[in-house]
């Protein structure tokens, strides 16, 4: 039952049962002017209540008469250690039917049920308030203890640091980056933001360029070796550690197949963005974001919870509520819906044309491509077809075909399916909910790609990677246009 009554609003109040509890409650209550009465059936507590001018009455709330004893207050807090007594006052007081918000004590989960199908607004059980408070103390005081190690790496960094991102970072990897070399800056440290692979996603190229942030191509800046520090982000979409310098600094929220070894690691898969962690540090160092890090935070936790809607936790809407007034909403609208090159438009239509179903699984070929990103496009439109839970799109450029996959289906990981389809004669990456993989079209009996024999060369890659995918995705049956 849900009176929709704030308690912030009230103006009275009566606790039912004052053991430990209660008393707590009631001198809290009293410090704060509130108007407080105390029923117990306790005459001694009573009256050492009373010694410390506090409105006590001597009534056992097991009774009817408890009734029109708090007939007039309008919250009720019903914490005796007798669950049986507090089940006799809840189920006396709704009887009559009066409009008052009640808070009651439980003991365990079956006594909870009870008290809320009798009436009881929130019940309260003491054992898990008590496990809740000392699961956030511990939390907390781990957060202080990682910041303070991170903290120690930032002051002995001899030199620059480099902050690699995943291959082909998306917005989390990309926004992970720049709050940490705000962090890193906090403590004098250059940072250089470094990245492999494409900024490839219309959005993500928005992203960068509408928010100004700097970012270098790995192979055009100094080797790692020659930084004074080098920490990864968001780094294990890329699938594995394939890093030539010692690694000071490790963040994610992908659990790595294998230690990590790094002076400093914090992976934390029950969260769902690396930018929430990172935005959690912030927050632990006192470093209040810039419009633009605010900006760039909440972007990654919006675009990699799918704003809001995948696998998110109550971790990434805290650090969304905190970074939302930093933010600048109207970049953040720019960002979301930047306007479709004819590329892309072109591979879309061609993905939609050639769209094969088996099931809830879509693989299409889009032909011969010049923009690899626009498959990753695709692919996302793609997965907002009624019924589609996968998606696949490849094309052809050059002499690789590329192909780019998405899913929202939580019982397949993309990312597997195609280390599985094509791990052997290509180079696949990702995760569960989003992946790519790029294949040699020399495996296709070496064809030269030509004029003369494109047709030729996608009519032998069409066949073998849709074949690939729907036997690796466990999708039998004849391959056809479906819808």
């Amino acid at each position: 039952m849900s009176t929709g009554v704030s308690i912030s609003s009230m103006s009275s109040y009566a606790i039912l049962g004052c053991g430990s509890v209660g008393h707590a409650v009631a001198e809290s209550l009293d410090a704060e002017g509130k108007d407080v009465l105390i029923l117990d059936k306790d005459e001694d507590r009573v009256e050492a209540l009373r010694d410390q001018d506090l409105n006590a009455v001597v009534q056992d709330i097991a009774t009817p008469g408890v009734v029109d004893a708090v007939a007039d207050r309008d919250v009720l807090l019903i914490l005796a250690s007798d669950v049986e007594a507090n089940k006799a006052a809840v189920e006396s007081i709704r009887e009559r039917d009066e409009d008052q918000f009640i808070v009651v004590r439980a003991s365990d989960p079956v006594s909870g049920d009870e008290l809320r199908e009798l009436g009881a607004d929130v019940v309260i059980n003491p054992s898990e308030v008590i496990a809740n408070s000392a699961l956030r103390t511990l939390e907390s005081g781990e957060m202080e203890y990682k910041a303070r190690q991170l903290a120690e790496i930032l002051r002995n960094a001899d030199g620059e640091l480099a902050i690699l991102t995943h291959h082909s970072p998306d917005p989390d990897s990309i926004a992970s980056a720049v709050a940490l070399r705000a962090i890193a800056e906090s403590y004098d440290v250059d940072a250089d933001i470094l990245y492999d692979g494409d900024i490839g996603h219309q959005e993500n190229r928005a992203f960068v360029n509408l928010l100004g942030i700097e970012l270098t191509e790995r192979d055009e800046a100094p080797a790692l070796s020659s930084y004074g520090a080098l920490a990864l982000v968001d780094h294990m979409k890329s699938g594995e550690l394939d890093i030539d310098a010692p690694i000071d600094v490790f963040i994610d929220h992908y659990e790595p197949d294998e230690d990590v070894d790094a002076s400093f690691v914090d992976v934390r898969p029950n969260i769902s963005a690396t930018s929430t962690i990172l935005t959690k540090y912030m927050q632990e160092f006192d470093i209040s974001p810039s419009e633009a890090v605010a900006t760039a935070l909440l972007y990654g936790i919006r675009a990699e919870t799918l704003d809001f809607k995948r696998d998110t936790t109550p971790a990434d809407l805290t650090a969304a509520a905190y970074l939302y007034p930093f933010a600048d909403h109207e970049t953040l609208e720019q960002v979301e819906s930047p306007s479709m090159s004819p590329e892309t438009l072109d591979v879309l239509a061609e993905a939609i044309q050639n769209r094969d179903v088996q099931g809830s699984h879509l693989v299409s070929n889009a032909g011969f491509i010049r923009d690899r990103d626009a498959l990753t496009q695709a692919a996302s439109h793609l997965l907002n077809l009624e019924g589609i839970t996968t998606t696949a799109v490849f094309g052809i450029a050059e002499d690789t075909i590329y192909l780019s996959a998405r899913s929202k289906d939580i019982r397949l990981n993309i990312g597997k399916v195609l280390h599985d389809a094509f791990g052997e004669i290509g180079e696949a990456a990702g995760h569960s909910t989003q992946a790519s993989v790029e294949i040699p079209l020399g495996v296709f009996g070496g064809i030269e790609t030509t004029e003369e024999n494109r047709d030729t060369l996608l009519t032998l890659a069409e066949e073998a990677v849709r074949r690939k995918l729907f036997e690796a995705m466990g999708v039998e049956g004849e391959t056809g246009n479906g819808s």
